[in-house]
């Protein structure tokens, strides 16, 4: 079950869960999206909310509605890649204002940073489509 923050609105919670499934390939470029009533029943809230985050993603360009047929992800990629780079900056763009907010330097970030990278999981070549 997914776990709703009471901050944020609901939809903008729903968007930005479509939005990483997206990027990351999960849902990928083409592929049909659940119906509003399904959706609606999986994250365990009102039709309404899930009409309202889906109608927001097709007016960003990320969802497209066919009709008799629902709704789909885009099969532009550069919107997707687009997308990748933007949800990628803003979380460095957060972990930055937090290591400010500890006291940290620009070098002692980047060497922690190259630490983890030393350390982490992440592929060596750059990711294509969901491979992160």
């Amino acid at each position: 079950m997914f776990d709703f923050q009471a901050t944020t609105p609901i939809y903008t919670q729903l968007m930005d869960e479509i939005k990483g499934q997206i990027v990351s390939g999960r849902l990928a470029a083409g592929a049909k999206i659940g119906s509003i009533r399904d959706l609606a029943a999986f994250y365990a809230v009102n039709p309404n909310t899930v009409q309202r985050a889906l109608l927001e993603l097709e007016r960003e360009g990320l969802l497209s509605t066919q009709r008799a047929s629902g709704k789909f992800v885009t099969e532009d990629e550069n919107v997707i890649r687009e997308l990748r780079s933007k949800l990628a900056e803003e979380q460095i763009d957060k972990l930055l204002a937090v290591m400010k907010s500890l006291g940290f330097s620009v070098e002692e970030t980047r060497e922690l940073l190259t630490q983890a990278l030393a350390q982490s999981s992440l592929p060596v070549a750059p990711a294509k489509g969901g491979d992160l």
